[in-house]
């Protein structure tokens, strides 16, 4: 059996092969989305080739969505399979089954209290509920099946965004549609849609994912707690803006969009405060591999930027081509990865048996990668990383031989 590839370490897979239950994930989004988007010309009256105008409306809002979630995940980036999969259960998924939760409740709800009170409860009541859930489903599945993927707050976020830019991407489709078959409105409802409140799907779903991000980087009871209240605080905010646009007229949307704003402003907090706690565990935790010569002081102040790390592939593809600027990334990545398996080790959300094995794995994979991006040329420029105007970026902790982690009795202790 050959040697598992640098991707195949880097995402945690012992082969080459893709984990099944993402690929039947996949495969079940795609057909959702399949029946969702003829489902539409059959719901709203006007022309089939409204299907098309409305994709091509929607399709400008989530480029840019998923460039900023895919921006937002760059120091430790998640494994590309998974994104596709978070996406595409949003778009596929959970939009068909919302699609047709929604539509069977507003049914019911029509022949108790009548169809314009039926209506307005199910976009301010029902609706919340039942997409916030579906979207849920999603996460609750990758910290089932793929918990160690989840390190943080950022990597919740990262998937909560991804489905809820898919969910909003379809929904918006059919709101463009229904503004063809009634010209004059389909442009404002791209510009309420598209341009003012972009963020709305994206945004209530995160706060599921710091719940379920909690829960995977956590022991003990709270963490169903944290799932709970991560999908509460979805459902409300979500509720929030639909009854703020449905009964509040201007000054609700105002009110609602202000909301959002400082909604999105703490996960911003979130996100830079998370980002500061990866840079504080590559400083913490990587000086053990020093002495072994893995990891070389100057390689911690590289690994605590983007802009250093780019640089540095930069110079290994200048002193070792192609192949050494691919080295020097897996070598960065799994750099990053061995910080957050000696973390996830010192919480206790990791058994030693897996602990060893991945920690060996990286280990192996960061070896092959500096001996591939150190086969210099002739005359090979020094490392930008090294050099002496930089030496006051990273200040490396003094007391190296602390560093937690697992003794080979298998309990967490110190080194």
């Amino acid at each position: 059996m050959p040697a598992p590839s640098p991707k195949s370490v880097l995402e945690g897979r012992s082969s080459h092969r893709a984990p099944v239950p993402l690929i039947i994930g996949l495969a079940v989004s795609g057909v959702c989305l399949l029946l969702a988007l003829p489902s539409y010309v059959l719901l709203v009256p006007g022309a089939p080739g409204n299907v098309v105008v409305g994709m091509l409306l929607a399709l400008p809002t989530a480029i840019v969505l998923v460039a900023l979630v895919l921006w937002i995940d760059r120091l430790e980036p998640e494994p590309r399979l998974m994104l596709c999969v978070a996406f595409a259960w949003g778009a596929g998924v959970a939009l068909l089954g919302a699609l047709i939760v929604n539509s069977i409740s507003e049914s019911v709800l029509a022949v108790v209290f009548g169809p314009e009170p039926a209506a307005v409860l199910t976009t301010t009541a029902v609706a919340p509920v039942v997409e916030e859930s579906f979207k849920g489903a999603l996460l609750l599945f990758l910290l089932i099946v793929r918990r160690h993927e989840i390190d943080g707050p950022t990597d919740g976020i990262v998937y909560a965004a991804l489905c809820g830019v898919g969910f909003a991407l379809v929904e918006n489709v059919l709101y463009y549609m229904q503004g063809l078959a009634a010209p004059g409105d389909v442009w404002g409802t791209v510009l309420l849609r598209g341009v003012i409140a972009p963020f709305g799907h994206p945004l209530y779903t995160a706060l599921t994912g710091l719940g379920v991000a909690y829960a995977a980087t956590h022991r003990g009871p709270g963490r169903f707690l944290a799932v709970v209240l991560g999908w509460c605080g979805a459902v409300a905010l979500h509720a929030l803006w639909n009854g703020g646009l449905t009964l509040g007229g201007v000054p609700g949307l105002v009110f609602v969009y202000l909301a959002e704003a400082a909604v999105l402003l703490v996960l911003l907090v979130v996100l830079v405060a998370d980002r500061r706690r990866l840079v504080h565990q590559i400083g913490r935790f990587l000086p053990a591999y020093v002495p072994s010569g893995l990891v070389a002081p100057n390689d911690l102040r590289m690994l605590a930027t983007m802009p250093g790390r780019r640089r540095a592939r930069a110079w290994a593809r200048q002193t070792a081509g192609a192949s050494g600027a691919q080295a020097m990334g897996d070598y960065q990545l799994a750099a990053t990865e061995l910080a957050l398996l000696h973390a996830r080790a010192e919480r206790g959300t990791i058994t030693p048996q897996r602990f060893f094995a991945r920690r060996d794995a990286i280990v192996g994979l960061m070896r092959v990668a500096r001996d591939a991006f150190f086969r210099r040329r002739p005359q090979a420029p020094q490392p930008p990383w090294s050099r002496s105007e930089d030496s006051g970026f990273f200040t490396l902790p003094q007391q190296l031989h602390q560093m937690p982690t697992y003794r080979q009795d298998g309990n967490p202790g110190q080194r």
